[in-house]
């Protein structure tokens, strides 16, 4: 990523982590048509409620591992060797760690948070044990999460594809099987994503074993360095704590969609699934702009960090809003793919055409807050996000929603902070020197 032509390097590294995110956001997408499609809608509304509380659990540690993708990133750029190995194997040591934490908590505090959102007693019994079953493959999960990352950090995203191809066929041969064939409804479908999330964790695991590159990981040599450790949270746990009130957010907004009913959980539920297919270009941009900015400074190479950063944010502007007008013009057959209630589709379609517009807005605020994550600055992101889509949020549609009881009044709450949080970035971007010279 430090040379060569910037927008190549750039496209060329995000089109595989768009194509492994596309097949990973296959497996909550497949769990939803499927249960819509064979079972009904109401188990489609205790699997389609699954974003804002798994995020809310497994979002801080994936925080966390940002932190190290920056630091692991950062040493490349600089081609030290030993503490680009010391990064990769505390790394990965956390990550066993943090992934019995997370199947052990989320096991554990499933039922009290669906209570806590408000989730209707018609949808509850299954949602608890959808939620209980995917946490059960927690480890494998955060596993793959965080072989993605060094891979990533280190310039590599076509084996995490890879792997994530083989567990997408995986989920959705074994979705089929278990829920058509065996009859075993949401619990069919958990069971098939836990098994995916394994099978890439462990490929990608063995993957780093066995590589002759410097990120090959040995396995005497897995162990928390202090230090590094202490370098790895201090960056990783603002954007963690970020993660977290985030989903905490979303999940007294979801709590708000769930007062009007199983019906509109379901229609609500099918729109996000499709938003999160179709923000996947500006993720992906995201993600290799962090990685561009974290191993160019590195390299202290500042001025291509500012070319770059120039060239991932206006591409990804671009495409997250040509997107939303496609998605606005075919919102009833997109939302229409989960399940076939009008209903359902209502309210789908009333969300998307909501908020679809916006998605340059959204766009604009995942970029900057990559690039400067890349650049070592996570606090900035942590400090904008908390305050515009969690403080604000939250406190907009606690008190409109009480004043105007109409589901669009929660969807106008997307736009409104989005566009806060976009306008802070632009100002801190441009009066703040973000690109002080530094080591992580």
């Amino acid at each position: 990523m430090t040379e060569g032509k910037i927008s190549n390097k750039i496209i060329l590294f995000a089109l595989p982590i768009f194509l492994g995110n596309l097949f990973q956001q296959m497996y909550n997408v497949v769990d939803s048509w499927v249960v819509g499609n064979f079972v009904s809608a109401n188990a489609l509304a205790a699997v389609s409620s699954s974003g804002s509380l798994i995020f809310l659990i497994v979002g801080f540690i994936n925080g966390i591992f940002v932190g190290a993708s920056v630091i692991i990133s950062q040493y490349y750029g600089e081609k030290d060797s030993e503490k680009l190995s010391t990064a990769i194997h505390t790394t990965i040591a956390f990550g066993f760690i943090a992934g019995i934490l997370v199947t052990a908590i989320g096991m554990f505090l499933s039922p009290v948070l669906l209570r806590l959102m408000g989730t209707p007693e018609t949808v509850f019994p299954k949602s608890v044990l959808y939620f209980r079953l995917f946490f059960a493959g927690g480890i494998g999960m955060v596993m793959y999460n965080t072989c993605m990352g060094i891979f990533q950090a280190m310039g590599d995203s076509k084996r995490p594809l890879r792997y994530l191809i083989i567990a997408s066929i995986v989920n959705v041969i074994l979705d089929l099987f278990f829920v058509i064939v065996l009859k075993m409804g949401v619990a069919g479908v958990a069971l098939a994503t836990v098994i995916a999330q394994l099978t890439s964790g462990v490929l990608a695991f063995i993957n780093l074993t066995h590589t002759t590159g410097l990120h090959r990981v040995t396995l005497s040599k897995i162990g928390i360095d202090k230090p590094t450790l202490i370098k790895i949270l201090k960056l990783g746990i603002p954007t963690g704590v970020q993660n977290s009130v985030i989903a905490f957010a979303n999940v007294i907004v979801q709590s708000n969609i769930n007062s009007f009913g199983d019906v509109a959980m379901a229609g609500c539920g099918s729109y996000a699934k499709i938003e999160g297919f179709a923000f996947l270009p500006v993720t992906s941009f995201t993600m290799a702009l962090t990685t561009f900015v974290g191993q160019n400074i590195g390299a202290k190479q500042f001025d291509r960090v500012k070319q770059g950063a120039k060239f991932g944010v206006i591409t990804g502007v671009a495409l997250a809003e040509i997107i939303g007008i496609v998605m606005w013009l075919f919102a009833p057959v997109l939302i229409g793919f989960f399940n076939d209630n009008p209903n359902v589709i209502h309210y789908g379609v009333l969300q998307l055409k909501t908020e679809g517009l916006f998605y340059c807005l959204l766009a604009l605020s995942h970029c900057m807050a990559g690039i400067l994550r890349g650049a070592g600055k996570t606090t900035i992101p942590m400090i904008v996000m908390l305050v515009c889509w969690c403080l604000i949020r939250i406190t907009y549609i606690t008190i409109t929603v009480k004043l105007i009881p109409d589901i669009r009044v929660i969807f106008f709450a997307y736009p409104l902070t989005w566009s806060l949080s976009s306008i802070s970035f632009v100002i801190y971007y441009f009066k703040a020197n973000w690109l002080k010279p530094q080591t992580a």
